[in-house]
């Protein structure tokens, strides 16, 4: 799924969802997804957590120095330390997806 589909589904759901008649404008879902992405990046920039309910939890994690082998040559090649995000799904999405 990419963004614009997305965004479709999401405004389909709104829409199916509201009891009171009220939708939300696809411009409304774009600038909630831009705003949830700066959020995400940023926390995750300074080390922090997101928790998004019903899905799961995006953390950094710290990942060693090591070293590794390039496949074609088997020549050794040293493989920086590096930080990267971890996604960890919570129950619900995994018994949704069993």
């Amino acid at each position: 799924m990419n963004q614009a589909q997305l965004i479709d589904a999401i405004t389909e759901q709104v829409a199916s969802d509201a009891k009171s008649g009220q939708s939300v404008s696809k411009a409304d879902v774009t600038r909630v997804l831009l705003a949830l992405t700066g959020v995400v990046h940023a926390e995750l920039k300074q080390g922090g957590e997101i928790t998004l309910p019903g899905v799961g939890k995006l953390k950094v994690q710290d990942k060693p120095a090591k070293t590794g082998r390039n496949p074609k040559t088997g020549e050794a090649l040293a493989i920086p330390a590096r930080r990267a995000a971890k996604f960890t799904a919570v129950k619900a999405l995994k018994d949704v997806l069993v």
